[in-house]
């Protein structure tokens, strides 16, 4: 492993080692599996949000149009500005024409009466008011078009490759384009780094407004209890989408379904894909974030000996009944030089299960190796050369 391999950005720890579609995870269980339900949509992906393994796919590369799943960008985004304290949920926003005016679901928001940023997130997250969504925007960035290049940035530093935006609110745009993948991202990011939003926010069946009680449009809130969000989407072009998030003994699953032909289809398609999740794998927690898996020789350092450990706490998904048999094969720097900085990526281990690779992650140093002094450096030199 080369220096140029150090710097490993996080989500891409998180998100994208883990990553295994389920052909292998099939193909390397010994259990049976049937496969994953027929469903009578355009695209869809099941991921579990522990490990990152994608359970179930179809068409999940293929670019799509987002309609309101835009709205997990808008959310994600007002959540930052709240953690920095651009924003605070009582400060109130102006409501501009573009937002009162906009076409589509609303909240029903007006410009003589002030809203405040809690309000607004109500009125997009279970309302899926776009009229919500741009004075959000408005609020952040001063200018819907702003706000897009942010959430452009913001798409492309979480990994979102195949997303590009237009707008906030996910009306049609032929330049407003995402995918099954980068959206199952997404909303494995909002959840991650976002906890608490998350639970007030997306399991609310219903929000009152100006006087106007408009339910969550995502039924499985009712149908599930397992269910605590997530988003909607709809239009002409696009159909019924639905990303749902459910946990069952403590197991979370993320389900991404777009362009189905009914309200009531989007729900009960969606059902059957998480049904299918839970029903026929398992997820283990092998390793606890800072937990030391190995220890390796350090050279030239203060201290001659560093832990290796996982950023993150490390989950595989396979099969049930089938984790008693995972191998993991940890490999590492031949020859490990001071200074060493906490969480350097200088290992990797890789997770099998009957010959098949089924997961892999980065390892990374458990704490600060500083460099030795003059003296033992040159004895750790000649140690070296020695060898």
């Amino acid at each position: 492993m080369t220096t140029s391999q150090i710097n490993t950005h996080a989500y891409a720890l998180l998100f994208s080692l883990t990553a295994l579609v389920l052909s292998p995870l099939a193909q390397a269980a010994g259990a049976q599996i049937p496969p994953a339900p027929d469903l009578a949509v355009n695209a869809y992906l099941l991921k579990d949000f522990n490990s990152g393994h994608v359970l179930a796919a179809k068409n999940n590369s293929a670019r799509i149009e987002p309609a309101s799943l835009t709205k997990i960008m808008t959310a994600y985004l007002t959540f930052k500005a709240l953690k920095s304290k651009h924003l605070s949920l009582q400060q109130n926003l102006a409501v501009s024409e573009l937002a009162w005016k906009v076409e589509g679901s609303k909240m029903f928001i007006e410009p003589n009466r002030p809203v405040s940023v809690d309000e607004l997130l109500h009125g997009m997250i279970i309302q899926s008011g776009n009229d919500a969504s741009i004075a959000l925007a408005e609020g952040i960035a001063s200018s819907e078009v702003q706000f897009a290049d942010m959430m452009n940035q913001e798409a492309q530093r979480l990994g979102m490759k195949n997303t590009h935006y237009m707008n906030a609110t996910g009306l049609p745009d032929a330049q407003h384009y995402t995918t099954a993948d980068d959206l199952a991202i997404l909303a494995t990011a909002l959840i991650h780094d976002f906890p608490d939003q998350y639970q007030r926010l997306y399991s609310v069946k219903e929000y009152t407004y100006n006087n106007i009680t408009q339910p969550n449009r995502n039924r499985l809130l009712w149908a599930d209890a397992s269910v605590d969000g997530m988003k909607t989407g709809h239009t002409e072009s696009a159909g019924y989408c639905l990303i749902s998030s459910a946990k069952r003994d403590g197991i979370r699953r993320i389900s991404v379904l777009l362009g189905a032909a009914s309200d009531a289809a989007r729900a009960a398609e969606s059902q059957k894909l998480l049904n299918y999740g839970f029903q026929f794998f398992d997820s283990k927690l092998l390793y606890k974030q800072g937990q030391a898996i190995k220890s390796l020789r350090v050279w030239k350092g203060k201290e001659n000996q560093v832990n290796l450990t996982v950023a993150e706490d490390l989950y595989v998904t396979v099969a049930k009944g089938e984790h008693a048999k995972i191998e993991a094969q940890v490999t590492s720097q031949p020859r490990l030089v001071a200074p060493i900085l906490k969480g350097q990526v200088i290992g990797r281990v890789q997770f099998t299960l009957n010959g098949k690779v089924v997961s892999e992650r980065s390892l990374v140093a458990a704490k600060n190796i500083e460099a030795a002094g003059v003296f033992g450096r040159i004895w750790d030199s000649l140690l070296l050369l020695a060898q």
